[in-house]
């Protein structure tokens, strides 16, 4: 597998801030935040599958526009992946006709230009000889990570969490787990405002790391944009013996 880092800022501002997605290979989506965009209009059409973690705008944001994009471009209908409680808020919120148009049902339910599958904890859907596994997470939202697996290694994405003891012993029992991509969203001095949004800081983040039992490679995502080096410079203080590193855009893992 190729995963593509499209986005995975908390933010926007700059050339190299987008918001969270990742392509894997060239055909499936990891949310679809605001990085989707730099995709060229090929690029797009070869989506067909996108996996959501969670229904907050700055991982969503570019999906209702990637479907429109391409819709007549591609003889199948893009296929969203998401919890049940994911689908429901996004077809009521996004999809409805008020603030985006109902691609589930257009040109209609029989033929629409995107389908909606359900998914859950533990499961692993299969695409070709790769499997993605959704994972918990802890947010304000229903929201879930996700474990790519090539057959060889795995990538683990938290998604948006906090503090989640249901996560560890399921990263644990990933015998060729080879990244970890893990959330950090506030410093320090925010830790109150971290845990009221059910995200991590680096004080929190450090708490979690200690209860990894495998090794593997540690990538920081989901940084504020201004407090970008002050949040790394606080988490390579609180975490160094993981040597966490800053996760980038346009940064590639090939497993």
């Amino acid at each position: 597998m190729k995963v593509r880092i499209l986005g995975c800022s908390g933010g926007i501002g700059g050339r190299h801030l987008r918001t969270t997605s990742m392509l894997v290979d060239d055909d499936i989506l990891i949310d679809a935040g605001t990085g989707v965009a730099d995709l060229s209009l090929a690029e797009l059409a070869t989506i067909d599958h996108v996996f959501l973690t969670h229904s907050h705008l700055d991982h969503i944001a570019s999906l209702p526009l990637l479907i429109d994009s391409v819709s007549d471009m591609r003889s199948r209908p893009v296929t969203v992946y998401a919890t049940a409680a994911t689908l429901e808020i996004i077809a009521r919120h996004i999809f409805n006709w008020s603030i985006w148009p109902d691609f589930s049902a257009i040109p209609s339910r029989e033929q629409a230009l995107m389908q909606y599958r359900t998914i859950a904890l533990g499961q692993s859907v299969r695409l070709g000889q790769r499997a993605i596994t959704v994972l918990p997470a802890e947010h304000t939202v229903p929201a879930v990570g996700y474990q790519l697996d090539s057959g060889s290694a795995s990538l683990v994405f938290t998604g948006d969490t906090t503090i989640n003891s249901a996560f560890w012993p399921v990263i644990n029992r990933i015998a060729n787990l080879r990244y970890l991509l893990i959330e950090t969203a506030f410093p320090n001095s925010e830790r109150r405002l971290a845990e009221i949004s059910k995200h991590l800081c680096p004080s929190l983040l450090a708490e979690e790391l200690k209860q990894l039992k495998v090794d593997a490679e540690i990538y920081i995502s989901h940084l504020k944009p201004s407090q970008i080096e002050l949040t790394m410079s606080e988490i390579e203080a609180c975490a160094a013996d993981f040597r966490p590193r800053r996760l980038y855009n346009n940064q590639v893992f090939d497993f």
